[in-house]
């Protein structure tokens, strides 16, 4: 029960800025454990926007988008736009060189793809979830942050991580690969049921942009990293929302 805890504890202290009373020295193992936990800390996620939904109700629609995007970020700390942000960099800068592309993704310095990289992902939300206000936005606003990162969990179960010392090692390397499988199914079969057509169209957007992200990600560099796992994230996020406001 203890790694339990442990797993989850880690998991939301990574991958939020929400406060976590439990405090330890996490070992290997511990984070491989706490991508298990990823799904359910994007529920958390999703409760978090939806919370603030409902505070908003009555505001102007543009407005009330703007403010959820910005406790979505604030929540998450910009985690995964700081991945878009060196991936891009390291796609436009690297010109299909892996060694190059990789170096550039260590580099802790900012490029102009970065900044346009992460400013168009943003508008795209924003406009997306704008639209979305307008019916049945607590599934988006559910789904997107549950999906995106139950979409690290496939990339991480089906692709090399090529990056040894890197900061996703752990997770590739103590990742239990069949409880892994298992969280994923039960995601999905969760999502349909919860949501119905928009859980359905909301899986297929994840399958289809996760697979042209996966191919990609093979092809430049030969797996993924932290950095392009954190910017399938969110390019996920962003498709799941925008296919849901179609």
């Amino acid at each position: 029960m203890e790694q339990v805890e442990r797993a989850f504890w880690l998991a939301l202290r990574f991958l939020t800025r929400i406060p976590a009373p439990y405090r330890f020295e996490p070992q290997p193992e511990d984070w491989g454990r706490a991508m298990l936990f990823f799904p359910l800390v994007g529920a958390l996620i999703g409760i978090v926007l939806i919370a603030f939904h409902d505070m908003f109700g009555g505001t102007a629609r543009l407005l009330e988008a703007a403010l959820l995007l910005v406790v979505w970020v604030l929540v998450t700390g910009g985690l995964h736009l700081d991945g878009l942000a060196d991936t891009a960099d390291a796609w436009v800068g690297g010109h299909g060189d892996r060694e190059r592309a990789l170096e550039i993704m260590r580099d802790p310095r900012n490029g102009a793809a970065a900044i346009w990289a992460v400013a168009l992902v943003l508008l795209v939300k924003f406009t997306a979830l704008a639209a979305l206000l307008g019916g049945a936005a607590w599934k988006a606003l559910l789904l997107a942050p549950v999906l995106g990162r139950t979409g690290l969990l496939a990339l991480f179960l089906t692709t090399p991580y090529v990056r040894p010392n890197g900061l996703g090692a752990h997770y590739a390397e103590h990742l239990p690969r069949q409880w892994a499988r298992l969280i994923a199914l039960a995601v999905a079969a969760a999502a349909l049921a919860l949501t119905g057509g928009a859980g359905f169209l909301a899986l297929m957007t994840l399958l289809m942009v996760g697979w042209l992200l996966r191919r990609a990600m093979l092809s430049r560099i030969g797996g993924t990293t932290g950095d392009t796992a954190g910017a399938a994230c969110e390019i996920m996020e962003a498709a799941i929302l925008v296919v849901l406001a179609l």
